[in-house]
């Protein structure tokens, strides 16, 4: 008999809340099949199975539950088995639920407690909630009911902060607090690095920019500058070296700034890349990530192309030691490239050959 445990999703979580079972109790399900939806600070996630038998749930939904419980075992015949059976270890929704139910006569959906707590924040009315005629509603189903302008409770004398930027802003705190950051700039000719990313759009069809060619560049790097995707131990006495370069990049639609991550960076073609960041700016788009796309950067870029733009000075995101800064070009195709690092372990000198290894790289590309 398999048990399927939760998995550690982040480092950032210590519990998440079971959302909803994809199969039945009692279903017979694939190694590979998607059977349960949890639900952490940052995107809803879905677990599958990891073998094959007959799923029988140990949890309900609206439980809140901890890396490595044990929440279905997996074999066994498909005779009824259900929730409804005694058990005594099982959690009761009654004293374990966070979820709430709306009250009245209609059909309620299944509400969890993070989307809860932005309805209750925001002023969101639950006959619109149930009027997205959905049966769970998630907290990105509530921050797209409110950016309507129906669903908007904020007065003119004030701007309620998103929660993808209210978690931006606990990011920069962090890092303001604990990473003695400096900054480096190098001006770095990007006629290149334009003229190779129109050919290899038209190459391999797919939108190629400065991001793809800045995380791909940044990637080969990793093996020569290895400080430069490390993090520091708790104790700032000994870097811990990554195996693989884990790019994230900034991303930001006006709701608030992802960072989804290009891993393994350094393995992948220009066409994987453009791919993944293609696929990461339409899910930003409707904040639909899933936990793995914003886990693991060891390694930022930051992207600050718009017009006029010709410095900008990133923090240093908590776990990581370094952030690029990408400016677009001025007086012709020059622009100004910037590093900030985590002094602790990187030193001018330090930042200042990695920078310019980067200009070779990028000027050099054909």
């Amino acid at each position: 008999m398999a048990e399927l445990r939760v998995p550690k999703l982040n480092n950032n979580d210590t519990e998440y809340l079971l959302v909803e079972w994809l199969a039945a109790d009692g279903a017979q399900v694939a190694a590979d099949d998607a059977v349960v939806l949890v639900e952490t600070s940052k995107a809803a996630e879905e677990l599958t199975a990891g073998a094959s038998g007959v799923l029988r749930h140990r949890l309900r939904p609206g439980v809140w539950c901890r890396p490595d419980d044990v929440i279905a075992s997996i074999g066994g015949t498909a005779e009824p088995a259900g929730l409804d059976a005694a058990s005594p270890d099982m959690p009761s929704p009654d004293t374990a639920s966070p979820v709430t139910q709306p009250p009245g006569p209609e059909p309620a959906p299944l509400i969890t407690a993070p989307a809860q707590a932005l309805i209750d924040e925001l002023g969101v009315g639950l006959d619109r909630v149930r009027a997205l005629g959905i049966p769970v509603v998630r907290r990105a189903d509530v921050e797209r009911l409110a950016a309507t302008p129906a669903g908007s409770e904020a007065s003119a004398a004030e701007h309620r902060l998103s929660r993808v930027q209210r978690a931006v802003a606990r990011s920069v705190e962090l890092s303001r607090q604990t990473i003695p950051a400096a900054y480096a700039v190098v001006r770095m000719d990007l006629g290149p690095a334009l003229e190779y990313a129109r050919a290899t759009t038209k190459e391999i069809r797919r939108p190629v920019g400065l991001a793809e060619v800045f995380v791909q560049a940044v990637a080969g790097l990793h093996e020569r500058f290895p400080l430069f995707f490390a993090t520091v131990d708790g104790t700032a006495t000994r870097a811990l070296l990554s195996e693989a370069p884990n790019i994230g990049v900034t991303v930001d639609v006006g709701e608030g700034l992802y960072v989804p991550v290009v891993h393994d960076a350094a393995s992948r073609t220009t066409k994987d890349i453009a791919t993944t960041l293609m696929k990461h700016r339409l899910a930003a788009a409707t904040g639909e990530f899933r936990e793995s796309d914003l886990s693991g950067a060891n390694f930022v870029v930051t992207l600050h192309t718009e017009h006029g733009v010709v410095l900008a000075i990133p923090f240093v995101f908590p776990g990581t030691v370094c952030a690029l800064a990408v400016a677009g070009p001025r007086d012709g195709t020059l622009a100004d490239i910037g590093l900030a690092y985590d002094h602790r372990l990187i030193n001018g000198r330090d930042a200042a050959l990695f920078l310019n290894a980067l200009k070779a790289t990028v000027e050099g590309l054909t």
